[in-house]
């Protein structure tokens, strides 16, 4: 029987869309600043010395920080919390290679992602546009947010797959989809945000 395509929240469809194509694009660019100022580890070569680059990637981390990972934290934590680590997922975790098992996975996989984003933005935070021009390379924040990076990276690719292993491609494409149900229009997100904070 062909797999039938479970339906995400189009809030999470959208709040992950952004905060996906921002990310991506702070890793590209942030790949790229350290190509072109840096490279002691491995380069490329495919960019030249480029101060832009610095405040392209600082402008991705800016909105990632202060606008887009914010509203999706707040949003996982109220409407996707059972998306992420739970009090019963390490013992699932027990229940190797069974279904359940999968499912904490993810779990486990999901909240790691946010946690490496947060450390990449937190990591950001402390580093000065003026130290790769002027070849500082060696200060231990610079160091910390290159770490971060290559966690980010680990944690998205990590991501992908145990997304496509528990779901296969439907679960893919359907973060995908434009098309939403009645019941979850952008009309009632005002109510559903208000009932969220009076939970509290």
């Amino acid at each position: 029987m062909p797999q039938t395509k479970p339906y995400q929240p189009l809030l999470l469809r959208l709040l992950h869309s952004i905060n996906a194509i921002l990310i991506i694009g702070a890793l590209i660019t942030g790949f790229l600043v350290y190509d072109s100022w840096d490279g002691r580890f491995g380069s490329l070569g495919i960019t030249r010395v480029n101060r832009d680059l610095i405040d392209i990637h600082g402008t991705f981390g800016f909105f990632i920080s202060f606008v887009a990972l914010p509203i999706f934290l707040i949003y996982c934590w109220n409407a996707g919390r059972q998306r992420l680590i739970q009090a019963s997922t390490f013992k699932q975790l027990g229940n190797v290679r069974k279904p359940a098992w999968w499912y904490a996975l993810q779990q486990v996989i999901n909240t790691l992602v946010l946690l490496a984003a947060l450390f990449s933005v937190i990591s950001g935070k402390f580093q000065d546009e003026n130290w790769l021009p002027q070849g500082e390379l060696n200060h231990i924040a610079y160091y910390i947010h290159l770490i971060a990076w290559v966690v980010i990276v680990i944690a998205l690719l990590m991501h992908l797959l145990m997304s496509a292993k528990v779901g296969g491609f439907p679960l893919l494409l359907s973060m995908l989809d434009i098309t939403y149900r009645p019941n979850d229009s952008p009309r009632l997100w005002r109510q559903k945000i208000v009932n969220w904070f009076q939970k509290k």
